[in-house]
């Protein structure tokens, strides 16, 4: 039963070391269920919005706490993981209001949109891409960057790598993926092709810089690759990397691999480049 599984899930955290000099503070960011993850010696000019992942069914912020802190470390940063509210409890759009809301309040709070970036990974990298979106779309300020990982980008799940690493992909499959897609967007009348939920059928002009990283061997590794290739027809500032041999959300893995903490450290920097803190909340 869903119960459960969402209990198995919440261990996912174990694969990841605990890091060293990180506080944690649970938050309510404008109604959104949230987690500061503070690194000592931290930039408080600046903040990464780290967006679970879960296909939007299961995991929260506390099965991604140490995989987000151990980013924030890299960015020199603190971040904010939200609890966004769950399908099939929740369906499209309550994640996607929720990572809004918490956009919003951390404006609210004084943040500078240039120094916060949007980070999520599997359907969080998805989201973390629709949050500039809509706020491109309504006229409001974008944050500085997205950091996209292993995104879960194409709903119709027509991509050729769904196929050909279903071998190699210990993480995912197409039928968990059938599920999830179910549980988001059964009864909401939004079809798997819809631009709000698919993002290769997005209009992606007018984005933030954005990298996206993935892992050869996830079910996904085609589609994250084509996410990137969109960003830079659509004249984005963007930055692809696969990471050779990884998993789908490979930073569960952080502290104990060490090619995952090579790639986190990558993103780290790229982080730093991209947020320029001007002023102080």
């Amino acid at each position: 039963d869903l119960a459960t599984i969402r209990d198995i899930v919440e261990t996912a955290h174990t694969a990841a070391k605990e890091p060293h000099d990180v506080t944690y503070t649970e938050v309510d960011a404008g109604g959104v269920e949230a987690l500061w993850c503070v690194p000592a010696d931290s930039n408080s000019r600046t903040v990464l919005l780290h967006i679970h992942m879960g296909g939007s069914v299961v995991a929260s912020m506390h099965s991604d706490r140490k995989a987000a802190a151990h980013i924030a470390k890299a960015a020199g940063t603190r971040s904010l993981v939200i609890n966004y509210r769950r399908s099939p409890e929740h369906k499209f759009p309550a994640q996607i209001e929720d990572v809004e809301k918490a956009y919003d309040w951390l404006l609210g709070r004084g943040y500078a949109p240039e120094n916060i970036a949007s980070v999520g990974h599997s359907i969080g990298g998805n989201l973390a891409v629709s949050l500039a979106l809509r706020l491109r779309d309504r006229g409001a300020a974008l944050p500085g960057a997205i950091l996209s990982i292993s995104p879960w980008c194409d709903m119709t799940l027509s991509c050729r790598s769904i196929d050909t690493n279903a071998d190699v992909d210990m993480v995912l499959s197409p039928g968990v993926l059938k599920f999830f897609r179910s549980c988001w967007l059964d009864g909401t009348g939004v079809v798997s092709h819809d631009p709000r939920v698919n993002l290769l059928k997005a209009d992606l002009r007018g984005l933030p810089p954005i990298a996206v990283f993935y892992g050869t061997d996830e079910l996904l590794a085609d589609e994250a690759a084509m996410l990137a290739l969109r960003a830079e027809a659509a004249g984005n500032d963007h930055y692809l990397r696969p990471i050779q041999g990884a998993q789908h959300s490979f930073i569960m893995g952080a502290g104990r691999v060490p090619e995952v903490d090579d790639a986190i450290t990558e993103m780290g920097k790229w982080l730093r480049r991209k947020l320029r803190p001007k002023g102080a909340p």
